[in-house]
């Protein structure tokens, strides 16, 4: 399976650790490419997004209704093969599902879970989706697509955007969204979902105050499962790589990373 990974260098004395950026449902690797490969390369990390199969450039467009959680699960396997030591995995949103069952029998360096699925699985969001989005949701069923999730530019808006991100720029971030896997939301609601305790790896969970997808309350339940704190970012909505406040979440991933002496000495 060829993936897309887009990666960054820094120009000068760079950190001994690589980061891998694991995106969410319906975006792919350019997410991160806006903002945060940039930024962790000019502070001195070699920074790299993985599309996973079916996503952006990757290969697997064709069966990407069916593929399942386990099938992302291995394309960052397979991202992290390529590169030159285990990275710390940033996982945002469905991304972070994936980096959370890749944990359960891989233990890189640290992960961060950025507005992520938390380990309960999508049923709570997927409740909220069915009262404020019946009709959305009923044709998702019906068409086993979720490409009706994301058809209204207005909903996707309401649902993961600020309300303060320029509309040009929003528009322009929406229309390079794309379908995602049926099957893989059938595993985030129930069956595949991540196992907490085999999980050893330092992480850092963070949310957004404004999130309308994993509220403020399932952000804290994620930590809790996991034994560790959480934070959450005032004013931040869940598209948190995108958002005008992209580098607020930036720069308190990079110091949890000096924290955590991940940094070049």
């Amino acid at each position: 399976m060829k993936l897309e990974i887009i990666s960054k260098y820094p120009t000068g004395n760079k950190n001994p650790t690589p980061l891998l950026f694991v995106h969410g449902a319906w975006i792919a690797a350019w997410c991160w490419d806006v903002h945060f490969l940039d930024f962790f390369a000019r502070n001195g990390w070699e920074a790299h997004a993985v599309s996973l199969r079916g996503h952006g450039e990757s290969e697997g467009r064709a069966g990407l209704k069916w593929t399942r959680i386990a099938d992302y699960v291995e394309d960052v396997a397979n991202a992290v093969k390529q590169l030159p030591t285990p990275p710390v995995l940033i996982g945002h949103s469905m991304g972070g599902f994936v980096v959370q069952k890749y944990l359960e029998d891989h233990n890189p360096p640290a992960a961060v879970l950025l507005a992520s699925a938390p380990p309960a699985g999508v049923l709570a969001l997927t409740l909220r989706t069915a009262l404020r989005h019946p009709i959305a949701l009923a044709k998702v069923n019906l068409t086993l697509s979720m490409l009706p999730l994301i058809a209204s530019s207005d909903m996707v808006r309401e649902e993961a955007y600020s309300e303060d991100l320029p509309e040009k720029q929003f528009l322009a971030y929406w229309a390079r969204m794309q379908d995602e896997s049926f099957a893989a939301y059938l595993d985030m609601m129930a069956f595949n979902l991540p196992k907490p305790g085999k999980v050893k790896t330092p992480l850092l969970v963070l949310g957004g105050a404004r999130d309308k997808m994993f509220m403020p309350g399932e952000v804290e339940a994620t930590a809790r499962a996991y034994g560790v704190n959480h934070e959450i970012i005032p004013d931040l909505a869940h598209a948190a790589m995108l958002d005008p406040r992209w580098q607020s979440v930036a720069e308190r991933i990079l110091a949890w990373l000096k924290e955590r002496r991940l940094t070049k000495q």
